[in-house]
């Protein structure tokens, strides 16, 4: 397995958990009061799209030549530090 495969692979589990932390915010906003329903339902919102993004991201660095794939990735690491970040501040939050 070369670099990029192995990077893949860690971006795609990442993916994959974001996911269900994800799912599990919707969870806890299903159960909360109307007021804090509101907020979860704006993080969600907010994780989602930075999730599906992150997702784009993954199909590009597929896509990419393998001299090209080291350009894509510092664009990759941002977001994915970024989505940690917003993951984070959402359980900080609500978990």
């Amino acid at each position: 397995m070369d670099d990029k495969q192995a990077y893949q692979k860690k971006l795609q589990a990442s993916l994959d958990e974001w996911q269900a932390n994800i799912d599990k915010l919707r969870a806890q906003a299903r159960q909360a009061q109307a007021d804090a329903r509101i907020g979860y339902e704006e993080q969600i919102a907010e994780l989602r799209k930075r999730r599906d993004e992150m997702e784009k991201q993954l199909e590009e660095l597929r896509a990419s030549q393998s001299a090209a794939w080291s350009d894509v990735k510092a664009g990759v690491e941002k977001a994915w530090d970024d989505m940690n970040k917003a993951m984070q501040d959402a359980w900080n939050r609500f978990g």
